[in-house]
Formats: structure tokens, sequence, C-alpha cells
């Protein structure tokens, strides 16, 4: 690899500073100098570093791999280097540092004894060396005062600017700058209004120094190069370092001329600049703050440390939703407020040409954007952890409890069970406490086996408790083994007990099986004595012979069973002598009666003969009912025959007279003389009605409520004939009253007889009255003239409050024969009338007769 010589002081174009013995290379490794230059050239790296979005922070190792050395030579030139390499390997970086320095010789620098190797290495020296270059190069060679330039240049622009300050003696660039009044004159002589000079003193040279720096990095933009401490603590400060940073101020206040008007801008830009650095301070505060608090919250969302209790799981729950509700919105509305403060700080650097803010290592944009989706993968984590516990713990809860009552209720049941498993009662008892207690044992091994489902369940809830980890699994295991065991043990005496049992019952059970056969057939031959001696003495009530009929053939097939009943009862008799003979013979010692039923052979016998008592009490009963319901039906059909006779002779005559009311045959007096004929014909049939009468008096005291022969009632006949009465009756009165009102009005026969026709014209449904819309019709026929109007409706309800003065809303013919005879009594209105009259006539031929 090519090795460059580094001596900016020889040369014949490129030798503008003179080299001086205090300037040896060798000093670059004095400790408190190497210090100085490492801050130094590091800052004004940066300085320029930053327009291009980076920084460095080790001045030796940041450069190693050449891409950030060819970057500074990039933004300080304003010039594009060759394309770097972007591997790894030593050779890749040995070629991007190379290109770096054969950029810097083709700028006139002669580089002595630096090798691209050194500065891939790391050596300080040399990489001090070649930064030193570039500053001298870049930064001082081009200042050009009064015909003098790079060093002894920037030293006279210096000594001009702080000759009117006092205490000031600027000869070199080490000891003249140590009380700091020389930076401070500097910025008082350019931006008075941002030092008072008047207050500084010589002794304070801390004061000065800081003052100065933190000024110039504040509003000159001029970054904090050196430390006052370093200044102060070192007898000869070192000169390349402030020569480095005395240039910045060259730069920043370049040229008399431009100082007045770059002033003015300064303070527009500073103005600027304050704000810019103020949003950058925010960003980074709130960035920091935003990601302390993030890296603070994480582990506590991460901590999946357990519960044992579902109250300190649910408190957990609740100090997670308090985060949720109370302590993240904030940092939302910060991280918000964070990608606002910096995406304006952005824009406003771009529209004042300045370079993009850079956020500190760690602190960009994306560096809180993927911490916060760290945070909110573990916030979504711990919530799904937290609702596992929960659901853990409240199934531990659940499967505890129903441990504790399934324990509780298997416990309660074996309370006792095994003292009686061990009883001896068996040892005194008759066959049939043999077999209950057999019963009941068996019923018991039952209950046993169904209960061997709750223990397998009690033993499974306790492996599930272990196996979920619950926190009291010693006392649930303790307490199922302890039921386990007691369950062997109930297992052994059961069938102990159960083998007991069965050897007892062989010995009784010869009689027992006597004792169940007459039981067995006991119970039937009792329950059908019993049922047979009810319905013998059963009362009957029947209304018709059909069903007499049925019950005399119903008690003829009860006594067809009679001997096979017999039978039956001399088998059970004999299976009780059976066992009395057993008795005898074996001197078994049987206590007590049958155990399977109360019945005996005294009451089986009792009720036998009673049954015989009964049966021809029950033939005489039926005899009897039978003969009655043979004289009812013989009523039935007397009353049905006259009345199904008198019934539609009534409707006929009915009819009649109907027919008779609104026919016109003949004079009024003919029609009078024929209705009271027909009055005369239908008294004559009184003395039929008595004799139906009569007969319906035989049925009622017969209690006989129905009749299937006829469909009349004597209800209807009575109705039916008090209705002819009144119908006879009130004709013959209208024709009486048609007659008087005739003679009194002077009405002819023939008028009467269109009036008739008129009336019956429009009594479309021939119930001898005209409803008031046929009654309209009827005078609207007549010549009316009742329009359909106000004033016509109010002329039709005078007129139907005349012919119908109590509302009931028809109109009989009486009272329109009175309203017509009113109304003809006027000569014109008679005219006109009797005119209406003839034409209807001639239309309908006035239906006479109809």
């Amino acid at each position: 690899m090519p090795n460059f010589d580094m001596d900016p002081y020889d040369g014949d174009e490129n030798n503008y500073m003179h080299q001086e013995d205090d300037w040896d290379r060798d000093m670059l490794l004095d400790p408190a100098w190497e210090k100085q230059q490492r801050k130094t050239f590091t800052a004004w790296c940066n300085s320029h570093l930053r327009k291009a979005g980076t920084q460095i922070e080790n001045i030796e190792e940041d450069f190693r791999d050449g891409l950030k050395l060819m970057l500074l030579l990039e933004v300080i030139s304003g010039e594009r280097l060759a394309k770097p390499e972007r591997g790894k390997m030593r050779v890749h970086k040995i070629s991007n540092v190379n290109k770096a320095l054969h950029y810097i010789t083709s700028k006139g620098v002669k580089l002595v004894s630096i090798g691209a190797e050194e500065i891939v290495d790391g050596n300080a020296k040399m990489t001090l060396g070649m930064i030193w270059t570039i500053i001298l190069r870049f930064a001082i060679q081009d200042i050009s005062v009064e015909e003098t330039s790079a060093k002894e240049g920037l030293l006279l622009w210096c000594q001009r600017k702080t000759a009117p300050y006092k205490n000031v003696n600027i000869q070199n660039f080490h000891i003249s700058w140590k009380d700091g009044l020389g930076f401070c004159a500097l910025i008082h002589r350019h931006r008075p209004e941002l030092i008072d000079y008047g207050k500084l003193r010589k002794d304070d040279p801390m004061t000065n120094l800081n003052t100065a720096f933190d000024v110039a990095e504040k509003y000159l933009d001029i970054p904090k190069m050196l430390d006052a401490e370093d200044i102060v603590g070192t007898a000869r400060p070192d000169q390349k370092a402030i020569m480095t940073y005395v240039s910045s101020f060259y730069h920043a206040f370049s040229g008399a001329q431009k100082a007045e008007t770059a002033a003015n801008r300064i303070c527009k830009v500073l103005a600027v600049n304050q704000e810019n650095e103020q949003l950058m301070e925010d960003y980074e505060k709130l960035a920091s703050d935003l990601l302390e608090w993030i890296r603070r919250t994480i582990p506590w969302l991460e901590n999946r440390a357990p519960e044992n209790t579902m109250q300190a799981m649910q408190q957990k729950l609740e100090d997670f939703r308090d985060y949720r509700r109370q302590h993240k919105p904030p940092k939302v509305q910060e991280k918000c407020q964070l990608e606002i403060n910096f995406n304006t700080l952005q824009t406003k650097l771009r529209l004042s040409n300045r370079p993009a803010f850079m956020p500190s290592e760690g602190k960009m944009v994306s560096d809180v954007s993927n911490a916060w989706g760290g945070l909110e993968g573990a916030e979504k984590g711990y919530e799904e952890w937290l609702l596992n516990e929960i659901r853990r713990l409240e199934r531990l809860d659940h499967l505890a409890e129903k441990f504790r009552q399934k324990a509780t209720i298997h416990e309660a049941w074996t309370e006792g069970k095994e003292e009686m498993l061990q009883a001896r009662d068996f040892e005194t008892a008759s066959l049939s406490d043999i077999k209950a207690l057999l019963k009941k044992h068996e019923a018991f091994e039952s209950d046993l086996a169904a209960h061997q489902d709750r223990v397998e369940q009690i033993a499974a809830i306790a492996q599930e408790l272990n196996e979920l980890d619950y926190y009291d699994s010693p006392s649930v295991n303790a307490r199922c083994q302890r039921i386990c065991d007691q369950w062997d043990a109930l297992g052994g005496l059961t069938q102990q007990r159960s083998e007991a049992l069965q050897r007892t019952e062989k010995l009784l059970e010869t009689i027992d099986q006597l004792y169940l056969e007459f039981a067995k057939r006991a119970a039937p031959f009792n329950n059908w004595m019993e049922g047979a001696m009810e319905d013998l003495q059963d009362t009957f009530i029947v209304h018709t012979i059909e069903e007499i009929q049925g019950l005399s053939t119903a008690h003829e097939q009860f006594k067809a069973t009679l001997p096979e009943a017999d039978k039956e009862r001399g088998a059970i008799l004999g299976i009780h002598n059976e066992i009395a003979k057993i008795v005898a013979t074996y001197h078994v010692n049987m206590a007590g009666t049958n155990p399977y039923t109360t019945i005996n052979p005294q009451e089986i016998n009792a009720k036998w003969d009673k049954v015989r008592q009964l049966v021809p009490q029950r033939d005489q009963a039926l005899i009897e009912e039978h003969a009655r319901q043979q004289n009812n039906e013989r009523l039935r059909r007397q009353f049905a025959n006259q009345a199904n006779v008198i019934g539609p002779w009534i409707q006929t005559k009915m009819e009649e007279i109907g027919r008779i009311s609104i026919e016109m045959h003949g004079t009024l007096e003919d029609q009078l003389t024929h209705l009271r004929q027909y009055e005369k014909n239908i008294v004559n049939y009184k003395p039929k009605i008595d004799q139906l009468e009569g007969d319906h008096q035989l049925i009622q005291e017969a209690l006989i409520f129905d009749n299937k022969h006829t469909n009349y009632t004597m209800e209807h006949i009575r109705v039916g004939w008090e209705q002819l009465l009144t119908t006879i009756a009130r004709t013959i009165n209208e024709i009486e009253n048609q007659i008087l009102t005739r003679d009194a009005k002077g009405i002819s026969q023939d008028q009467m007889n269109e009036f008739r026709a008129s009336f019956n014209h429009f009594d479309r449904d021939h119930s001898g009255t005209l409803g008031a819309e046929e009654f309209k019709a009827c005078l609207i026929s007549l010549g009316y003239d009742i329009a359909n109007d106000a004033q016509g409706e109010a002329e039709f309800a005078r007129i139907m409050s005349i012919v119908d003065p109590n509302r009931v809303g028809v109109v009989t013919f009486q009272a329109f024969i009175d309203f017509m005879s009113r109304e003809t009594a006027d000569t014109d209105t008679a005219d006109q009338v009797m005119a209406s009259f003839k034409v209807l006539a001639g239309d309908k031929e006035l239906h006479l007769g109809r």
C-alpha cells in the first residue's frame, strides 16, 4: 500500500506556514495536548459531518473504515469522491482510506509518513496529524489578511480585531488565549450584544472561557471545541487546537465589509437557530424521557411472576388497566408531539438551507417507534399473560371449589357407613327383615357404585390441580388420599356384609317364597273382589233403553267369571294351609304375619261371601230399571207423534196470515170476515195443544230430558202458538183500523188498493213494514221532492216524525195510510199522488196480489 508523507510545513508552493520548534510532531503524543486535539478535532469534524446527518464519537476509531473520512472531505470540499467500498474486510477499509488520502494530495497537500494502514489500525498520532492537515488545507490556508495568509494571516486578523480591548494582547496561539479575554473580545467586536465585556475580569479565566465557548456555540453556531479546564490547567495550551477553534471565529466573522450585513442576517438566523436549537433540545429531552419511560415500563410488562390468588391477579389486571387509562395516554401524546416536533424542525431547517437535524444516536424517530413497538408488543404479551393467568386461576379456583364441594358431599355421604356395614343386625332378623336388609344392601351397593364416579372425579380434579401448580396442592392431596383410603375400606366391608346377608337369606327363603306367592296371588284377587263389590253396589243413571241393556250384558259377563274366581280363592287358601303345615312340621319361629301383605284368609272369605250376596241384588235393580226405561221410551214417542203434527201446523198458519195481510182480495170487510174465520179455526185447535201439554207433564215427571224422535220442544210449541194468536189478532186490528181510516177520510176502495200496492211494491222483504230508505224511495216514486241535500233531509226527517213518532225505524201500513190520507186531503197533492200511482201501476201493474 502507498505511504503518504505528512509535512504541511515543507514544500515550495504548499509551504504556507513556517515550521516552529514548538510544533514538533512528537508533541502530538503529549497527553494534555493530545486530549485537547482529540476534543477540538472531533468537534471540528462533527461541525461538518452533521451537515450530512452523522457524527463521530472516537476520532481514531470512527475513521478506520474510511467511510466517514470520505464523507467529511465531501462536505468540506463540496465535491464528490470516488465511490467507497461497503465491505467490512480490512482490504475494503484500506481502499476507502487511500481514496481519501489521494483526494487530499490532489489538493496540493504533501502528506508525510501517513499510510492507510495506520489509519485503519487506529493510530492516534497519524489520525490526528491527518485531520490537522485537512484543517490547515480547508480551514486555514485560504485565510488572507493584508498580504499575509494562513497562520500569520489568522494571527494578524486576531490582533486587528482585539486591539481596542484592554488586557488583550494576542501574540501567538497558545498562552495569549489562556485568560479567555481574547475569545470574548473577538465575539464582542462583532456581536457586542452577546457579551457584556465590561464585566469580565482577567483574573477569572474560567468564567471568561466558558462565557466565550457557550456564546459561540449558542449564537454563532461554533461548536465547543475546547474545555476551559484544559486551557487553564495547561501551562501552554495546544496551539493547533487554539488555531482550529479561532479559525472558526474567522470564518464566522469573515471580512469587515460583510460583518455588518452578516450581523443582521445572523440575528435573524440566530433567532431561527435558537428556535431550532430549542426544538432540538426539546426533541432530545422528549425522546430521552420517552425512551427512558419505555425502558422502565417494558420490564414491568415483561414480569411474568404468577400470583397464587385471583385477588392478586385481579389487582395486577387493575394496575394494567390504570396503566392503559392513566399512564399510557400521556405518553401516546408525547410520542405524537415528538414526531410533530421532528417534522417541524426538519421543515424549518430545510427552508433555512440548514443541514437536516440528526438526533443523538438511538434517539431517532425510528428508534422511538421501534421502542414503542417493543412496548406495545410487551403490552400485548402482558395482557395476554394476565388474561391467561386469570383464566388459569379461575380454572384453579373453580377446580378447587369443585374439589371441596365434591369432597364435602362424599365425606358427608360416607359418614356412618362403616358402622352400618359392620352391624350384626341380620343375626336376629326374620326373612322379611333379611330381604329388606338385602334390598337395602343392594341399594347401598348401587349407591356405592354410583359414588365411584365422584371418587374418580375427586382424584382427577386433584391431579389436575397438581398439574396446574395449585398453591394449596398438599392439603388437596392429603384430603384426596384420605377419601381414597376410606373408599377402599368401604369396598371391603360392603363385600363382607353382602356375603353374610346372602347366607342368612337362604335359611328362611323357602318359607318366604310361600309367603311371597300368597301375597302375589292374594293381592290381585283381593283387588278383584273389592272392585266387584264396588261395581255391584255402584248406583247407575241411564236415560235410554240401550244404556240399561248394556249394563245388563256386562253384569251377565261378570257372573260368568265367578266359578273361576272361586277356584282362585281355593288356590290362595291352599298356599296359606301349606305355610301352616311347614311351620308346624319344622317348628319354625315365625314371628308376626306375612311381611308382603296384610291380607289374611279370613278377610278373603268374608269378601267372597259379600260378593255372593250382592249379585242377586244387582240382578233385581237392573230388571227394575229396564222396565222404567221402556215406559220412558213410550212417553217420548207419544209426545213426538203429536209435536211433529202441531209444529208444522202452526208454521203453516203463520205463513197464511202473513199472505192475507198483504194480499188485496176483495174489500176490507171481506178480508176482515176471512181473518175472523181463521181466528175461529185457530182457537178450535186449542184442545190439541192442551193434550200435548199433558204429555209433556208426564215426560217431566219421568225426568226425561231428551227426545230423539222430534226436534220440537214444548217451549217451541208454546211460543209458536202465542205468536200465532198474537199475529191473527194484530192483523184483524189493522184491517179494522184501515176501515175506520177509509170511512173517516173518504178514501175509496180503489185508492186503498193503490196504497196497498205501492206499499207492497217497496216492502222488499215482505215484513209488512217499510224501512226508512224503503219509505223514502216510496215517497219519491209518489212524486215527493226529497233531494239529497240538507233541505231534502230535513223534509224527510219531518215526515218520519209523523209516520214513526216512536222512532222505531220502520213505517207500518196503517201509518202510511194515515199519512197518505192527510196528504191527499190537499187537492193538488192528491192529484199528484194519484197520477204517480197510475204511473206506478202502469209500470208494475201494481203487482196486485203479490
